[in-house]
């Protein structure tokens, strides 16, 4: 990782917490020795990002760096909140972190630090007992739509039979119950939806599909009926 990459993972790791954190925490969770992260907070304060705190203390990153002020009435704010904590309960860890990683910047980047505001909003989504087994499967799928990869998967239809296809994947849906994979079906030559948890194995491969996404996307909306909500 580039010295600038670095940084910029230091100043996200700072924008997550509200309360001082020591060079050791920053530096266990970066995977760099406690003399790098020393150094790139003397960087980081050399370029006149508002850094707190000393060696032996902690570090806290002062609210409005890098980004411009921003302002959220109280509804906004509660539908930030309450999304984030729906995608954590989600099964899909990255996803999970980077709702955390998104309201951390969003908390710092308005005139007045909101991380303790809203920590202790008190809107809340059932929390799932536990992930089922086929939730490893949907990381793999958002990968490929956003790269536009196609993607090989074993799977087990209603009647239990299963096949081997090769599906080109442009959108995902998240029920409660289910997650819900839209893609072009190779074998069946036609737009076709997968359960996720009906995938008995998917790899990823270094294909990118024959046509664009946003194709796929249109004529996905036009079978359906479904119409664009932004």
């Amino acid at each position: 990782m580039s010295r600038t990459g670095r940084l910029f993972q230091l100043m996200d790791a700072l924008r997550a917490n509200r309360r001082p954190v020591t060079a050791a925490a920053l530096a266990a969770q970066l995977g760099v020795s406690e003399r790098t992260i020393y150094r790139d907070i003397q960087t980081l304060a050399q370029l006149g990002a508002p850094v707190d705190g000393s060696a032996g203390v902690g570090y806290l990153l002062r609210s409005g760096f890098f980004l411009p002020p921003l302002m959220f009435g109280a509804d906004e704010l509660e539908a930030l909140v309450l999304g984030a904590r729906w995608v954590k309960r989600q099964g899909d860890e990255s996803l999970a972190a980077a709702a955390k990683s998104a309201l951390a910047k969003i908390a710092t980047a308005t005139p007045s630090d909101l991380r303790d505001h809203m920590a202790e909003m008190s809107l809340w989504v059932p929390v799932r007992q536990q992930a089922a087994p086929s939730d490893r499967f949907v990381g793999p799928a958002r990968e490929a739509i956003r790269r536009q990869f196609k993607l090989r998967i074993d799977y087990s239809d209603v009647n239990g039979t299963t096949s081997q296809r090769t599906v080109w994947p442009f959108a995902l849906a998240y029920f409660d119950e289910s997650r819900i994979l839209a893609a072009w079906c190779e074998l069946r030559e036609a737009l076709r939806h997968f359960r996720v948890d009906r995938i008995g194995h998917a790899e990823l491969t270094s294909e990118r599909y024959p046509r664009p996404r946003h194709d796929l996307l249109r004529q996905w909306r036009a079978e359906l009926g479904i119409e664009q909500d932004y």
